[in-house]
């Protein structure tokens, strides 16, 4: 079963659950706020999207920006990342769809098309 791990108040969360909704996917949907990964889940997503830690980071919220973290990533090491990023959902990058062998990062249409159709 997919794990599609959102802010619902997000829209872009709002069209990839509608997107998969369209599509007839099961997914398991988890509130990123309520239920934030672990730093165990997010070492893992970051394994099975083959992209760089960085991207995990929601680059626009308010949190990443009052943290001034665009200064701070580039001195961080992988573990200090994984830390960070489990310390609060809302500095996840969102939605996540995760899967056994892939996760995806944010909602990117064609992306999601190929990998799960």
């Amino acid at each position: 079963m997919l794990k599609f791990i959102c802010y619902p108040k997000c829209t872009t969360c709002q069209k990839a659950k509608k997107w998969l909704d369209d599509n007839k996917i099961q997914y398991e949907m988890r509130n990123i706020k309520d239920n934030k990964p672990t730093y165990e889940e997010l070492g893992l997503i970051h394994v099975l999207s083959g992209q760089p830690l960085k991207k995990l980071f929601n680059t626009s919220g308010l949190l990443y920006k009052s943290m001034e973290l665009k200064n701070k990533l580039h001195s961080m090491n992988e573990e200090e990342m994984l830390s960070l990023l489990s310390s609060d959902g809302m500095l996840v990058k969102r939605p996540l769809l995760v899967s056994d062998d892939f996760a995806l990062i944010g909602f990117k249409e064609t992306e999601w098309n190929s990998r799960l159709k």
